[in-house]
């Protein structure tokens, strides 16, 4: 009384012209492991933590090892395991675009360590010249920090269109005011290279 009924077309369907129906899908492409292997591979996949500290040393352990990869993915080139905010064909093209100039900013750092141990000297006028020296190179860095802004700006919304164009500034800017040898990911375009 309150089951439902089968359509005529439905019932008459043998199970074996169901399995072939165009909706089944195949089998997984492998063999089902047995129950002990998965039950071995399932416990050495978990392996709960003792206590507190055992699971905290383990999450160190896991976390260094995922540094290690990033770091050496850095190093190497592999975009795969980049961090966020470094991968992407317009991030890349940013670090291109930085990479093959030479820029102020590029030498700010060892400029202020020159400037600053010539401003100790006890000699006036040497400390004279050391601050208007200091003051000519916050205002070329700050100049060409601009106009490397405006030029990255340009070229990405000339080359990637449909970019949001969020961050690439600021992005340029921090890789430029690197030293070069420090720069992570490495250079991959020598300064002069056309991009």
């Amino acid at each position: 009384m309150f089951r439902r009924r089968t359509s005529p077309e439905t019932a008459d369907v043998p199970a074996a012209e169901a399995a072939d129906a165009p909706g089944h899908a195949g089998g997984k492409g492998r063999p089902t492991p047995k129950r002990s292997e998965a039950e071995k591979a399932r416990k050495q996949r978990v392996r709960p933590a003792l206590n507190r500290r055992e699971a905290m040393r383990r999450e160190r352990e896991r976390m260094r090892a995922e540094r290690a990869k990033t770091r050496e993915a850095m190093n190497t080139g592999d975009e795969k395991h980049y961090l966020a905010r470094d991968q992407g064909e317009v991030r890349r093209f940013v670090r291109n675009y930085v990479d093959s100039r030479r820029t102020v900013a590029e030498f700010f750092l060892p400029l202020i360590l020159v400037i600053l141990l010539t401003s100790l000297i006890g000699i006036p006028v040497v400390q004279l010249a050391s601050t208007i020296i200091w003051l000519a190179v916050m205002v070329l860095l700050i100049v060409d920090l601009t106009i490397l802004g405006v030029r990255v700006k340009r070229e990405v919304r000339k080359r990637f269109p449909d970019d949001p164009g969020k961050g690439h500034v600021l992005y340029a800017i921090t890789r430029a005011s690197q030293l070069r040898r420090l720069r992570l990911p490495k250079p991959q375009v020598k300064p002069g290279t056309l991009v």
